[in-house]
């Protein structure tokens, strides 16, 4: 498995409208955010397999993770510790020494597994569940 990190490019794009629009049938799934953000694409074969993106918050030391999805034909190979893995590894080469994220509440399991917390009550974005999440690194 390899990965490019950029802005917002055309892999990274793709897969979010496949995962975020249309299987799991969000309609916001781009904002200003992604301007700002780096995206981290991962590969398998050459191939598009998944994609994160990240960015400093306005708390020092704190990033913002968010946009984890992997495609259907890439699920269940284990995929999402390596992602977190290098996504954390990412951050803290930038200085980073905290970890927030938005997860879906199906997801908290997995992101428990890696590290993360629950922090807050649970809220709708759209339709669906979600919980801010923590890591310290």
């Amino acid at each position: 498995m390899e990965y490019k990190i950029s802005g917002l490019g055309e892999d990274a794009a793709k897969i979010r409208t496949e995962v975020f629009v249309e299987e799991q049938g969000f309609s916001n799934e781009f904002d200003d955010t992604d301007h700002i953000a780096e995206h981290i694409v991962f590969y398998e074969d050459g191939i598009p397999a998944a994609v994160c993106r990240f960015y400093p918050d306005h708390m020092e030391g704190t990033f913002i993770a968010g946009r984890i999805a992997v495609r259907r034909e890439f699920r269940g190979r284990h995929l999402g510790n390596f992602i977190m893995s290098t996504l954390e590894q990412e951050i803290r080469k930038r200085g980073g020494r905290r970890i927030l994220l938005s997860a879906q509440k199906q997801a908290v399991p997995f992101y428990e597994k890696n590290g993360y917390h629950c922090i807050g009550e649970p809220y709708l974005d759209e339709f669906c569940p979600h919980i801010q999440m923590v890591r310290e690194l």
